[in-house]
């Protein structure tokens, strides 16, 4: 019959024809869902400022309570700290290699977020000549996270410059986005664990300036160990 098209031709027309409509209605749905997905990121973005304004005012208070009374206020140990290795592979014990390897900080000038608990503090105690640490305040983690931050999907290095990318590894934690990392690190929630071993370490350039005295302690002018809230301009100068 003239002009018949070949029944191959028509079944590849209908399936094209399935795929696209297939895939307007993936694309429709797609963008249904990052609509609802934007409106709920900037709820929470604004609960979290609420959060964390709450949080200064109060500290503030309890500073000017203790004042009154001709007191001091201390506050609360910070849960989390961040390490930084300062120094190279010379002279390693074996032992401390695999601490290092532990923490994730495999080369110099690399820097990770630790739960601070009994065992995590006798680990860096035990490499103390080859870390400095402290606790960073909420602008130091917002910091490394949007400027120095990558995340580890499928073992491979990729930076977070879409909220999906963070969603498809931790939504299932109830983060979505980047302030849900922050938060969850700066406040160390229920899903630090994996908020942290999704975090790439961060990696760092040189300080500005360089470091003097490596190999003495912080409280003794020099740069490893513990430098509590001083960790924040060490910080600024490298990232």
């Amino acid at each position: 019959m003239a002009g018949a098209v070949p029944e191959t031709v028509l079944k590849k027309r209908k399936r094209d024809e399935e795929w696209a409509t297939k895939k307007a209605a993936q694309q429709l749905e797609a963008k249904k869902k990052a609509r609802e997905s934007r409106k709920e990121i900037f709820k929470r973005a604004e609960q979290y400022v609420k959060e964390y304004r709450a949080k200064e005012a109060d500290t503030i208070r309890l500073k000017r309570e203790a004042k009154a009374k001709n007191g001091f206020y201390v506050e609360p140990e910070g849960k989390v700290v961040f390490a930084v290795r300062i120094r190279g592979i010379n002279d390693m014990h074996p032992k401390t290699r695999k601490i290092l390897q532990l923490l994730r900080l495999r080369q110099i000038h690399n820097g990770v977020f630790v739960r601070v608990n009994k065992a995590t503090m006798n680990m860096l105690r035990r490499v103390e000549p080859y870390i400095t640490w402290g606790t960073p305040n909420l602008k130091s983690v917002k910091e490394l996270i949007y400027k120095r931050g990558y995340g580890k999907v499928n073992k491979n290095r990729i930076p977070l410059t879409d909220n999906a990318v963070i969603e498809e590894a931790l939504g299932k934690h109830g983060i979505i986005c980047i302030e849900d990392l922050v938060h969850e690190i700066h406040t160390c929630g229920p899903a630090f664990k994996q908020a942290s071993n999704f975090l790439w370490p961060f990696k760092l350039s040189a300080a500005r300036g360089g470091m003097a005295k490596k190999r003495l302690h912080y409280i003794e002018g020099g740069q490893h160990g513990n430098r509590e809230h001083y960790i924040d301009n060490l910080i600024r100068t490298m990232n």
